[in-house]
């Protein structure tokens, strides 16, 4: 686990593991914060299964994580006593028994909007309810009705969708903002979000948590076109619509009775640890650590580039709009220590 302290990372596990016995397993749907392969899978150009991507997971392996090494959800799975590692749905590596431990439906480049899924041609969001159903099936025919609906009840779900619909669909392309203010496109995503976590709670959901949108400003990428500094109006963007999502989220809480919903702020650790990067024991927090780190990503983030950087996880960024190992690491402590202690 190179460049992040093992005492530390001890002392996490430690924390997570107290609440284990109420969660069985961690199913996931979203985007590249959250994909560990989907993609490998798909006809796409939103992929990372090739180096130097994965040059610190096990075995140097580029598994189709956007990452250097393992993200956010890999680390709450390991510090639960899961698994180390979520296993994508779509690996023939792994079966329902995998499964039944973790299961990602996620695939990068996707988003609430179907149009968003579509620009990069990945799995949008009905289609993983869809698989999610698929894999019900298939745990009931494994284990039993009884027992298949025992562990999906005992599940964590986590949802992690957003940015690209800001800043793959929004913002670079003339079709929603010729029909929606910004505003009004907030209010469209949040009502797909509402939709799609009612259809998880009818499909037997009870543990949920849903990520809000992260400072989209201050990602390399876009501070690459903005000489170099956050673009406020895109933060200010995501700090509104993660207030009416978490306005939506005491709704649903209302609405929906059985359900555990809890809002993942992503936001504010994100914008502190780009803000304040020494201060989490990292050396550059304006730029990633592959190739030119300003606007590289999938693959143009390659072995052949001579600029990549050798410790990445000095840096804040993996690629120009991924996090690194180290900084999922801490967003994962940052969601068990607010979010997931909800579920105790």
């Amino acid at each position: 686990m190179k460049g992040i302290p093992l005492l530390l990372f001890g002392c996490f596990v430690a924390q997570l593991r107290m609440i284990h016995a109420g969660i069985s397993s961690i199913i996931v749907f979203g985007d590249s914060s959250v994909d560990p392969g989907n993609n490998n899978y798909m006809p796409t150009i939103a992929k990372s299964n090739f180096q130097p991507y994965g040059c610190d997971f096990y075995g140097k392996l580029p598994t189709g994580r956007f990452s250097n090494g393992r993200i956010a959800t890999d680390f709450i799975s390991e510090a639960l006593g899961i698994r180390p590692i979520i296993p994508a749905y779509l690996d023939p590596h792994y079966g329902v028994v995998d499964f039944a431990k973790g299961v990602s439906f996620a695939s990068a480049g996707t988003g609430y909007d179907n149009i968003t899924s579509a620009i990069m041609s990945v799995i949008p969001l009905w289609k993983q309810l869809e698989y999610f159903k698929e894999y019900q099936n298939k745990m009931m025919i494994q284990f039993g009705v009884a027992e298949a609906t025992k562990v999906l009840s005992e599940a964590l779900y986590v949802i992690s969708l957003g940015t690209n619909d800001f800043i793959e669909n929004y913002y670079a392309l003339p079709l929603r903002s010729l029909v929606y203010s910004v505003e009004e496109y907030e209010n469209f995503l949040l009502v797909k979000a509402r939709n799609f976590v009612t259809d998880l709670y009818n499909l037997g959901a009870r543990k949920i948590s849903i990520a809000g949108l992260p400072p989209m400003g201050c990602l390399p990428l876009e501070r690459t076109k903005h000489y170099f500094v956050c673009i406020d109006r895109y933060n200010r963007v995501a700090q509104e619509y993660n207030v009416k999502l978490q306005q939506l989220v005491a709704q649903l809480n209302q609405d929906l009775g059985g359900v555990k919903l809890v809002y993942s702020d992503i936001y504010s650790i994100l914008f502190d640890i780009i803000m304040n990067p020494q201060s989490f024991g990292f050396e550059v927090g304006e730029k990633a650590c592959c190739a030119t780190g300003r606007y590289e990503m999938s693959y143009l983030c390659n072995k052949f580039n001579p600029f990549t950087c050798d410790i990445a996880n000095k840096y804040v960024f993996w690629d120009s709009f991924h996090p690194s190992e180290k900084t999922n690491f801490i967003v994962a402590q940052h969601a068990i220590n607010t979010t997931l202690a909800g579920f105790l």
